[in-house]
């Protein structure tokens, strides 16, 4: 049976990657068909919006943090009930970790999909004729099937794209008109996530809009092929831990594949550090990244709670605190007016948002014997009141020392890295015996 699977793909950022497949998850949903998504890379900002336009988790797909062998595994055993299985890309085609190494060509590629190539349309017209003769011709073994353009101010100006799709010999899907109402909010280098915006709203107008000019019914014929269904993997039995998740609108940078990992050892709940009071009966503390910038007055006024956390992680409680996470079980956070919030006190350690740069690049963390990936990415500075042990040397991928510590404080481990464990979860051992 042929079931249409594709991979989004764009020239550069801030083509309408996102946005495209937002409108395209809601709007084959719309149809009654289950659309399962993939992200290429390890952004975990687009796969909740991914969730939130085809009500299925949204998947990443890394070859860096992951082997290509677990690639192949997650996306077959996710596309398998699938009725379409849409991977968005990351960056432009062919970038990649080193040179176009991870890139979502390289995914494309790996998988076996054929490309949709989104194009950013605004101020050209016929001299887009090179440009996807270029990417259709750099890689042979890449199959671009078809092309949406973006930005596009009328029929007339797609007659021009459609032409020099003609004669370079790319199937022309349709296009894309400016909309503004169909704009999703952003913050730093992606999509924001925040309460006060009505994200499910916004991915409505857009499979609306997206669906006036852009060939449903042939993007989904054209991108039909065979695929081998995959036989049900074998679950081993979970274990007997209680794994806590902080989980609400400050800590939400998170892996499907890492929650499904932690289920393997135990019994997974998530919590809310920011309203709650006291904590939870558990043996795990997970404490991802999110946006702690946006709610110091919540956390700092959640006194109850910051002295639970200390008095936990005093007590030998163990956690596991991801860059926001990081940030909160600090001394303090200053923002970027200068003002400081009280945090939690577990780590002698104070991070600020003033002069804010950004650090940004995978990871790759050996410790002792065991080796760790995952991606970093912040704007604010950490500082070291005292001496705060750390473990573990930290790479980038073109395996360059970086100086982003790893601090350890009994049985906390905390970093600016977002860490992936959804292959191999022998990793925790490792954090505790280090």
């Amino acid at each position: 049976m042929k079931k249409p699977q594709f991979l989004i793909a764009a020239p550069s950022s801030h083509s309408g990657k996102t946005t495209l497949t937002l409108g395209l998850l809601r709007a084959l949903h719309n149809r009654g068909l289950k659309v399962q998504p993939f992200k290429c890379g390890p952004d975990y900002i687009d796969t909740t919006h991914h969730q939130t336009a085809s009500l299925n988790p949204g998947i990443n797909l890394d070859t860096f943090m992951m082997s290509e062998d677990h690639v192949k595994e997650l996306y077959s055993r996710y596309s398998n009930d699938a009725d379409v299985s849409i991977v968005e890309g990351v960056m432009g085609l062919f970038d990649g970790a080193v040179k176009s190494e991870g890139s979502s060509a390289s995914i494309a590629m790996l998988l076996d999909l054929p490309v949709i190539l989104v194009m950013n349309a605004k101020a050209m017209a016929y001299s887009v004729a090179p440009l996807l003769y270029g990417l259709k011709n750099f890689n042979p073994e890449l199959k671009i099937a078809g092309v949406i353009f973006n930005f596009v101010s009328s029929e007339s100006h797609y007659q021009f794209l459609k032409d020099a799709c003609v004669d370079v010999g790319i199937t022309p899907l349709g296009y894309i008109s400016p909309n503004e109402a169909i704009k999703i909010p952003s913050r730093h280098l992606g999509l924001a996530i925040s309460p006060e915006n009505d994200y499910n709203a916004i991915i409505e107008a857009a499979a609306a809009h997206i669906s006036k000019s852009v060939d449903l019914d042939q993007l989904l014929e054209l991108t039909a092929q065979h695929r081998q269904p995959s036989g049900a993997s074998a679950i081993p039995p979970p274990g007997k831990l209680k794994i806590c998740v902080a989980r609400d609108q400050v800590f939400n940078f998170l892996y499907e594949e890492n929650l499904r990992a932690l289920r393997q050892l135990g019994e997974v709940f998530t919590y809310s550090p920011t309203h709650a009071s006291s904590l939870p009966d558990m043996d795990l503390f997970y404490i991802p990244g999110g946006y702690p910038e946006l709610n110091l007055s919540l956390l700092e006024e959640n006194v109850e709670m910051r002295k639970a956390i200390r008095e936990y992680c005093e007590n030998g409680g163990r956690v596991i605190a991801e860059c926001g996470g990081m940030m909160y079980l600090g001394k303090g956070i200053t923002d970027a007016q200068g003002k400081r919030y009280e945090m939690c006190g577990v780590l002698d350690i104070e991070t600020s948002m003033e002069n804010s740069r950004m650090s940004l690049g995978y990871r790759k963390i050996q410790i002792g014997d065991i080796v760790l990936k995952g991606h970093e990415f912040h704007y604010s500075h950490a500082k070291e009141n005292s001496a705060v042990t750390t473990i573990g040397e930290v790479t980038n991928a073109r395996g360059k020392v970086v100086s982003t510590p790893i601090y350890k404080q009994q049985n906390v481990v905390a970093s600016y890295m977002h860490l992936y464990w959804g292959e191999d979860t022998t990793i925790f051992s490792s954090l505790w015996n280090s």
